[in-house]
């Protein structure tokens, strides 16, 4: 299914670039696919997609800076 009509991203490539780079960022995920931004309508869905595909889990430093608070 194409998720950013401006870019031709399919949800495969998303899921792709966020398994090969294991980031959170929409930036590093478009950066990796080789294209930017446009209209940014597809934001949304792109960070549903790398929450699903990291299955929903706190970066290492993330969780450990939330734990260590009393």
């Amino acid at each position: 299914m194409i998720v950013c009509s401006c870019n031709v991203l399919s949800d495969r490539d998303v899921r792709s670039a966020v398994e090969a780079e294991r980031t959170r960022s929409t930036s590093r995920v478009y950066g990796c696919l080789g294209c930017s931004a446009k209209c940014g309508r597809c934001a949304r869905t792109i960070r549903r997609i790398m929450d699903e595909a990291l299955g929903g889990a706190l970066p290492p430093a993330t969780a450990g800076a939330q734990s260590s608070q009393p």
